[in-house]
Parts: structure tokens; C-alpha cells; sequence
């Protein structure tokens, strides 16, 4: 239920003009209330206002767009709406094109106050954005154009110069935005409106780019970087990773499809790995990597060992991890101190599988988070499993699509995952049984790809609700939509 100061405060913008010139009149501390309302309700006129006059040194998105005592919604978990986020842009430069010198009908501190506008933590779910809402590359190309226009304003009369303003952002960069974007932090450097980036992620983006992106950004600010989709290999890598090695107080770092043969190496191969090695020794804060889709096979203890601080997070998908790595990660420090871990892709069913059933153990008191997508985990290896899996007290998320798992699986799991009170999520594989004609044991392709008896799967889902309500674990969420949930962000675990 909403506060009456929230009513009251939604009463008073339904009239735009009026609120605005009601501004200066106002309490300074109703304008995280005023904001938080007038973006919601959008508020346009109004929204570029309290912007462009506001009152604190800091304006930040994810301390004004959460859950409050006035309002229960939080608006950063949603797509937020193309026109308070450009309503939000032209408040900053208006705020910027207002001289010092000019007296106007708003007191010089709410004027000049601000010195940070954070717009970091912006939802970006990867799927389709409508016509009226904005997404994370959106809100990047309409910064970045926001400082270029700066820039190219030219510059302000002696005495007139704006007072700088930090924005800080995450950046998404692909081929399309790099030209623009690259030019924005360029012109950052010496405008009054300075871009400071908070997670980069480059997808697509040639080697060349990427180091000349990485060469503009604050090694101060940055806390990750993700490079997606570059099939960088590790001749790549070794160029990248000196400018990577850069930022030592990186927290997250998100490399893909790194590929060297290890049954075959190569001189070459082998020097590129040992300097990317060598590299990674040198951050001190590294919490969270990702490898996803990097032939690490016996390697793993070579990567892992070199690093400062133990992994809180650590993503090995599809990675042909062999027994011994996981034998390795299950007696390193690493194991004691992951919340995150994601094993997809990689067949335990066979050698690893007790490897596998180590490093969880190992890992029982941190874990939150648990990936096995793609795992050849049959009913077989699941029961076996399940002992050391309900040790994970804390887990809330499991995910399992894509193993072949039939109802008999699933409802033993179900069973005997009532002891994981802090359990929430559950993604399981459609089962066996709703298959025609599947060949055993079925490729994940194929559990992938074969069509449903869709009457059969109908009555596994009202079991397994069913038994959901009879174990009054009605809220816990089972579901087969792997694309509908967003994978847990270190950050927010």
C-alpha cells in the first residue's frame, strides 16, 4: 500500500507546470520521492526539471528506482520507459548549458550540486524491448551522443564554464556503437559531462577496438569486463589480456571461447597460455570468471592456482573438464568460497561424476547458485547425487534443462529438496517420458530439439504441482523455461 506522502506527491505532479514552478518551494528531501514518482508515471516535464535543479551532490538511479517505504515497486527491475530516460538526459544538459553566472528562478545550490548522476544497474534482459521502453544499448548510444553534443557545443564564456557532472554507466558496445562510443570517451576526458564506465561488455568487437576501448576507460572505476562472442583464441587473448591486467581491482572478468588444443599444443600455443597466466596472477580483487566455451580440459589447476583471491564465482561451461580439474577445484580454496557455479555443458555422468559430487561437497556452505544445463545427469546419476546436493542449504537457484531426467527424477528431487529452505528456483528438463520414440541415452541436441507430447507434459506439470502444494513448497518456482529466467549476476547473489 502506498504512504499518503506518496499520494500526496503523485496529486501534485498530475498538473506539470504548476509542480515545476511549485520546485523551488519544496523541501529538498521530497525530490527522491518527486523523482521516483515522476519517472514512474512519466512525468516528463517535471522529471527534466528535478533534474536539471537537483539538490544533492549525488542523483542514483538504483537508490531512487528501489523498493521504498513510500512504494513497494522497483522500477530497475523492470524495462524502464524510453521517455523518462531521455527526459532524465536533457535535465543533464540543460543542467550543463546553465551558466553560473545566470540567476534564473532556482537558489544556486540546488543549481550546482550535483556531481554525480549514476545511472548504473539498469535492467538489461536480453529479449526484445518494445517501442516504449529503453534498453541497455539504447541508454548507451543516447549517453554517449549526449557527450559528443557536449563536446561539440563549444566552449562556455570566462566566468560561465558548467560545473562537471560524473554519469556513471555500464557500457554495451557491438560493431554498430563502437565508432560513436569510442568518440564519446574521447570527448569525455575534458568535458564538464564525464563518462565513467561501471561494467563493459563488448560483443562482436574486433581485437583492435577492444584494446582501443579498454585504453580510454578509468582503471579506478571499472569492476568488469565481459568480452562476448569475439572467438578471441589464445593468440588473441594474449594481446587483449595486458590492457585487460590493467584494471587490478577488476571484480569480474568474463572471457569466451578461448581455444587452445591442449592434447596437441603448439609452441606458439603454449607461450600465449603462459602469459595469459601469467596476466591473470596479477589482479588482487578478482572475484568472479567466466570461460564459457574454452577448451580447458586438464589446465584448470593451471588457471585456478595463479589467482590472488579465491572465486566467489566461477562459469566453466562447456569447457571438456576432466576428472582431475574437478578433483583440483574441489580441494583448492576456491571451493570453500563459491556462491556461483556453472558446469554446463560439461558430461558428468561418467568418471566425473564423483569428482563432481567432491567439489559439491566442498562447496555446501557458500553455494547459491548451481548450473548443470547439459550435463548427462540421468535419474542414475541425480540419485546419487542428491545426499551431497541437499547439503547445499543455501541454494536458491538449480538448474538442470537438458538432461534426460524422467518424472520418476524429478519427483525424488522434489522430495527430498524440501530440506533447501532457501530454495526458489528450480529449471528442470522436460522429462523423458513426455518423448516419442527418444534414443538412449538421448544427445542433448535431441532433448533439445525433439518435439513434446504436450498432453503428456500437461499432467507431469499438475503433478509436480501437486506435490509442490503437498510440501508447502507452493513458492518455489519449477519451470522448463530456461530463457524466461535471467541467470543470477554475481553482484546481485
Amino acid at each position: 500500500m502506498h504512504t499518503l506522502v506518496f499520494l500526496s506527491t503523485r496529486q501534485v505532479l498530475q498538473c506539470q507546470p504548476a509542480a515545476c514552478q511549485a520546485l523551488p518551494l519544496l523541501p529538498r528531501e521530497l525530490f527522491p520521492l518527486l523523482f521516483k514518482v515522476a519517472f514512474m508515471d512519466k512525468k516528463t516535464v517535471v522529471l527534466q526539471e528535478l533534474v536539471h535543479t537537483w539538490p544533492f551532490p549525488l542523483l542514483s538511479f538504483q537508490q531512487l528506482l528501489q523498493e521504498c517505504a513510500h512504494c513497494s515497486r522497483t522500477l530497475l527491475q523492470e524495462r524502464l520507459s524510453t521517455e523518462s530516460m531521455q527526459a532524465v538526459i536533457l535535465g543533464l544538459t540543460a543542467r550543463l548549458h546553465t551558466p553560473e553566472t545566470e540567476a534564473g528562478i532556482q537558489p544556486l545550490y540546488r543549481k550546482h550540486a550535483l556531481r554525480v548522476l549514476d545511472m548504473t544497474g539498469l535492467l538489461d534482459d536480453g529479449v526484445e524491448q518494445d517501442p516504449g521502453t529503453m534498453s541497455m544499448w539504447d541508454c548507451t548510444a543516447a549517453v554517449a551522443r549526449t557527450c559528443i553534443a557536449q563536446q561539440q557545443g563549444g566552449t562556455a564564456e570566462p566566468g560561465q564554464s558548467p560545473v562537471p557532472v560524473e554519469v556513471r554507466v555500464d557500457l554495451r558496445v557491438n560493431q554498430a556503437s563502437y565508432t560513436f562510443l569510442h568518440e564519446a570517451l574521447q570527448s569525455s576526458v575534458d568535458s564538464p559531462l564525464r563518462l565513467c564506465c561501471r561494467d563493459l561488455r563488448a560483443e562482436d568487437l574486433p581485437m583492435r577496438n577492444t584494446v582501443a576501448l579498454l585504453q580510454l576507460l578509468d582503471s579506478g572505476s571499472l569492476r568488469r569486463i565481459d568480452l562476448r562472442f569475439n572467438n578471441l583464441g589464445l593468440r588473441g587473448l594474449s594481446v587483449i589480456i595486458p590492457h585487460v591486467a590493467r584494471f587490478q581491482h577488476l571484480a569480474s572478468l568474463r572471457l569466451h571461447y578461448v581455444h587452445g588444443d591442449s592434447r596437441q599444443p603448439s609452441v606458439d600455443g603454449e607461450d600465449n597460455f603462459r602469459y595469459f597466466l601469467a596476466q591473470m596472477g596479477r589482479f588482487i580483487c578478482l572475484r568472479e570468471l567466466s570461460m564459457g566455451s574454452s577448451l580447458l580440459s586438464g589446465r584448470l589447476d593451471q588457471l585456478l592456482s595463479i589467482l590472488q583471491s579465491p572465486l566467489e564465482s566461477l562459469e566453466l561451461a562447456f569447457c571438456a573438464l576432466l576428472p582431475e580439474d574437478l578433483r583440483f577445484l574441489a580441494q583448492s580454496s576456491h571451493a570453500a568460497h563459491l556462491k556461483k557455479l556453472d558446469l554446463s555443458g560439461n558430461d558428468l555422468s561418467g568418471n566425473q561424476l564423483i569428482p563432481f559430487q567432491g567439489l559439491l561437497q566442498a562447496a555446501a556452505a557458500t553455494l547459491l547458485h548451481l548450473e548443470l544445463t547439459e550435463c548427462q545427469l540421468a535419474d542414475a546419476q541425480l540419485l546419487a547425487t542428491l545426499p551431497t546436493l541437499t547439503r547445499c542449504a543455501s541454494l536458491r537457484y538449480l538448474g538442470l534443462y537438458g538432461n534426460p531426467l524422467s518424472m520418476a527424477g524429478l519427483k525424488e528431487l522434489l522430495r527430498d529438496s524440501v530440506v533447501q529452505a532457501e530454495l526458489r528456483t528450480v529449471v528442470h528438463p522436460f522429462p523423458v517420458d513426455c518423448y516419442e520414440g527418444l534414443p538412449w541415452p538421448p544427445p542433448a541436441s535431441v532433448l533439445l530439439e525433439a518435439s513434446i507430447n504436450e498432453e503428456k507434459f500437461a499432467r507431469v506439470e499438475a503433478e509436480l504441482h501437486q506435490l509442490l502444494l503437498a510440501s508447502g513448497r507452493a513458492h518455489v518456482l519449477w519451470t522448463t523455461d530456461i530463457y524466461g529466467r535471467l541467470a543470477a549476476d554475481y553482484f546481485s547473489l
